[in-house]
Formats: C-alpha cells, sequence, structure tokens
C-alpha cells in the first residue's frame, strides 16, 4: 500500500519526498491520480483544511493520505495572507503575483516578522486521523532574492539565517521549514504510522 500526498504540486510533493525519507515507491502524488475530486480548501484554519483534503481523498482512495495545508503569517497584516496563502492576489495568481501583492501591502511597514505554518493530517483507510503543526519563524525583505523554492520563498529569511528560502540549499531548507518541522513532530510522536510503507 502506497501513502499518497494530498497535493498536485510537484515542488511540494518532491519535498514530502525528501523529508519523509520513504523510497520513492512508496508513496504516490496525487498528481499522478486522475480519480481524486476537487477540495474546496475553505476553511479558517490550516488543519482544518489539511482535514478536509486527507479524509476526502481517503474515503476516496481507501488508502493512507498525507495531507497537509500550509502557508505566510505577517504579524502586520494580523497573520495575513493565511490560509488565503496561494490565492493571496486572486484565484489565479501565480507566485509572482502574490508577491507582488505582499511587498505592495507591506510597504513602508518597519515590523517584518512573519512565520510560516504547515498543518499535516496523516489519515488511515480506516478512519484514523492524525493532525499536527510546525512553524518556522523569519523577516520579509521588500525584494525578493534567489531563484530556488516556490511561493513566498524568495521574500522569506528564517530566523537563524542571511539568507531566503529561495537562497538556501534545498537540503538544509528541508532541517528547518515549517513543513519540516511538522513532519519531525509528527514522526517523532506518531513514528508507528510512517513504518509500514
Amino acid at each position: 500500500m502506497k501513502l499518497l500526498i494530498a497535493t498536485r504540486n510537484r515542488h511540494k510533493f518532491g519535498e514530502f519526498i525528501d523529508l519523509l525519507g520513504l523510497p520513492p515507491e512508496a508513496v504516490a502524488c496525487a498528481a499522478d491520480r486522475s480519480d481524486l475530486p476537487e477540495v474546496e480548501e475553505d476553511g479558517q484554519t490550516f488543519a482544518a483544511n489539511a482535514i478536509h483534503k486527507a479524509i476526502t481523498w481517503a474515503t476516496v482512495t481507501r488508502t493512507w493520505v498525507l495531507a497537509d495545508d500550509s502557508g505566510l503569517a505577517v504579524r502586520a497584516l494580523n497573520d495575513a495572507p493565511g490560509v488565503f496563502s496561494a490565492r493571496f492576489a486572486g484565484p489565479n495568481a501565480t507566485d509572482a503575483d502574490n508577491n507582488r501583492r505582499l511587498l505592495e501591502l507591506m510597504n513602508g511597514v518597519t515590523d517584518r516578522r512573519a512565520c510560516f505554518k504547515c498543518a499535516l493530517a496523516l489519515v488511515a483507510p480506516s478512519g484514523d486521523l492524525r493532525v499536527i503543526e510546525g512553524t518556522c519563524p523569519g523577516i520579509l525583505l521588500d525584494q525578493p532574492r534567489g531563484i530556488q523554492g516556490f511561493g513566498y520563498d524568495p521574500l522569506f529569511v528564517p530566523d537563524g539565517f542571511e539568507q531566503t528560502f529561495a537562497e538556501i540549499e534545498g537540503a538544509s531548507k528541508n532541517r528547518i521549514s515549517h513543513r519540516a518541522r511538522a513532519l519531525q513532530a509528527l514522526r517523532s510522536t506518531w513514528p508507528e504510522c510512517l513504518r509500514g510503507f
């Protein structure tokens, strides 16, 4: 039985592969499944969206599903863009559109504190559900730097670093990111959940 990673984002799937430490044949990407219904991420929290997606796709596939919802919370913007991170500049916004919108709103703002947040929901075929979260605090720059990563990575400098997530080498990012911290917490809290893959 494979673990279905509930994302159609290939960049995010690649991060999951690196972080889980599972053999590639044990993991499947939702982008490769045509039978999965669209799931509207209309929850008020990252956890609510992750749970909704995981349960929906576990019911359809009758397999283990690991879903996440994640995004950026900016203190000066009352934690926006939050659950709207992927569509901050509109429903079909690109990463560049979202970054531009964020920079417009942050123009002249001196409090640049921000935090990436990730909620993971792991659902077994039996319906057993586990939820855990991870965060990565940092600051926002006033212009993008770097070409790696995706989303708001070119604007975000994690605490303890001088480079943005888009400048930090992938293996280093995968040790400190919000998604890495959530997965580390999952593996240490419920190690039995990932042993069968």
